[in-house]
């Protein structure tokens, strides 16, 4: 079984890379500038696990055109889209580029890419795609407006794309997370992330392995019935 792990340098992504080499996946490993630790990642990975292929490829989401990434991408069974960025900031005081880089990381180029990768996800019948996606793309953020939009377009994409290919068996989910102790929130101190943290009842941050767990469930072979569904992984907050 090959999968695709888009953002595979961040902590979800990389949490999620070696929850499925352990369950016997081969990876193709995505990263733009993080070269170092995805270094890191495939030298842990091919020790652990010599007779599986960890390829890492390398791919700008805001410049390169999507037949880059595409044309290094064989056989594939899974795609799991972890990439991600935010701007924690007013809307008044976003500018146009970064409006972009939110549409072109989060939606326009995810959807590109299935457009081109389809035919490979459905040639075993069993084709597993993954959205990491946000809470706020339900309730919305303040200081993250667009970061919330495009969270909530992530949803609405899979909901309906997973109608369309349901008969190609493929499978099309959200993982939608709350606070996550990753290094996104490393730009609050401490005792705002102590606050967030009384407001949750499980009364903790969720860890990226934690969500790995859920994304390893939903790319089995088994989990084809539960598709177009946004699960909220966020321990009663804000629910």
């Amino acid at each position: 079984m090959d999968a695709l792990i888009m953002g595979s340098s961040g902590d979800i992504g990389a949490a999620t890379a070696k929850n499925l080499a352990e369950k016997g996946w081969s990876l193709y490993l995505h990263y733009n500038k993080n070269k170092a630790r995805i270094q890191d990642l495939y030298e842990e990975l091919t020790q652990k696990y010599p007779h599986q292929d960890f390829i890492p490829v390398q791919y700008d989401m805001e410049k390169d055109h999507v037949e880059k990434l595409v044309s290094q991408i064989f056989g594939l069974d899974a795609i799991i889209f972890a990439q991600g960025n935010t701007y924690y900031k007013l809307l008044v005081d976003m500018d146009e580029r970064e409006l972009d880089s939110l549409w072109q990381i989060h939606i326009k180029q995810p959807i590109l890419i299935l457009k081109e990768l389809q035919d490979k996800l459905a040639q075993k019948h069993h084709g597993r795609i993954v959205f990491i996606g946000s809470i706020y793309g339900k309730i919305g953020s303040a200081m993250e407006v667009v970061y919330s939009t495009v969270k909530g377009a992530m949803s609405s994409f899979a909901d309906a794309y997973a109608k369309e290919v349901a008969s190609l068996g493929i499978s099309v989910n959200v993982v939608a997370p709350g606070a996550v102790d990753t290094k996104m929130n490393n730009e609050f101190s401490s005792e705002e992330l102590e606050k967030v943290k009384e407001e949750i009842p499980a009364d903790r941050l969720a860890s990226s392995t934690e969500i790995a767990d859920l994304v390893a469930y939903l790319v089995q072979i088994k989990s084809n019935y539960l598709t177009g569904q946004t699960i909220y992984f966020a321990g009663g907050w804000l629910l």
